[in-house]
């Protein structure tokens, strides 16, 4: 089973200019197939730092989507830095140059324009389709201007409408026989004004006991509703999830804690 990885790249995240959609998503696109995210690596427009993040998602052999930074004006550096990272040169994908191309032609007729090939706005254009060389290319729906993939790692643009359609294809084509939309429960409730401390040697027996299941704890101060309180649960396969949360159940009121909602996943 492989892992998942997001990489999310752009200054305008970090500077707080705009507001990561990606994560929040990206769960729930995984999610909806029975996958999971395992981490995520937000990166400013820092070709050094870029470059890193993306040979160490080369070198880990996990299924990694990287948004944004794949146009071709000066502050975009993820295609280059991809090339760098993996050692090998930058090059003109015909198939991408020829939908970029397409493109351009429905824009022109559109606007009721002749299409002017040698243009100098659209002969630039035509570098939104120089990838390290061997890459794939991924379709994009909205304006056809494709994502490219090498190995397991996806590039795809930083806007959502063409970035999220694009990521379930990649599930979709390549991973569709890791999908199990019921290999994973979680079960949880809430126990008002514990405190962690007094709740970790119940939570190791619990692993201990159901090898496979991992036990959270998800504390808060301020809850509108609960208070001062924490969310403890397990999560895993269903049948460990059906027998450990009885089990947690049991410790908790052994410990004389006040329990008030629960909830699943």
């Amino acid at each position: 089973m492989f892992k998942f990885g997001l990489i999310i790249i752009g200054d305008e995240i970090l500077s707080g200019k705009r507001a990561d959609k990606h994560m929040s998503k990206v769960i729930d696109i995984l999610s909806s197939r029975g996958l999971e995210l395992s981490y995520a690596n937000y990166v400013g427009d820092d070709s050094v730092r870029i470059t890193a993040a993306l040979k160490a998602a080369f070198d880990s052999g996990d299924v990694v989507f990287s948004t944004g930074g794949i146009g071709a004006t000066p502050d975009d550096h993820t295609r280059q830095c991809a090339a760098k990272a993996l050692g090998v040169e930058l090059a003109l994908h015909p198939r991408g140059a020829e939908l970029i191309r397409e493109r351009m032609q429905d824009v022109a007729k559109e606007n009721g324009q002749p299409y002017e090939p040698e243009r100098d706005d659209n002969k630039h254009r035509l570098n939104m389709a120089v990838f390290p060389s061997g890459a794939e290319l991924i379709p994009n729906p909205y304006n056809k201007i494709a994502g490219f993939s090498v190995s397991r790692v996806y590039f795809v643009p930083g806007f959502p409408v063409m970035a999220w359609p694009m990521m379930e294809w990649v599930l979709d084509t390549y991973y569709a026989p890791y999908f199990n939309k019921n290999n994973y429960a979680e079960q949880s409730v809430i126990v008002e004004g514990s405190m962690e401390a007094t709740l970790t040697p119940l939570m190791e027996k619990i692993e201990a006991d159901f090898v496979g299941i991992k036990v959270f704890s998800l504390p808060s101060v301020d809850h509108p509703k609960y208070g001062r309180h924490i969310e403890l649960g397990v999560k895993g396969a269903p049948e460990l999830v059906k027998n450990a949360y009885p089990a947690l159940i049991v410790g908790l009121k052994l410990l004389n804690s006040t329990l008030l909602d629960e909830l699943k996943r």
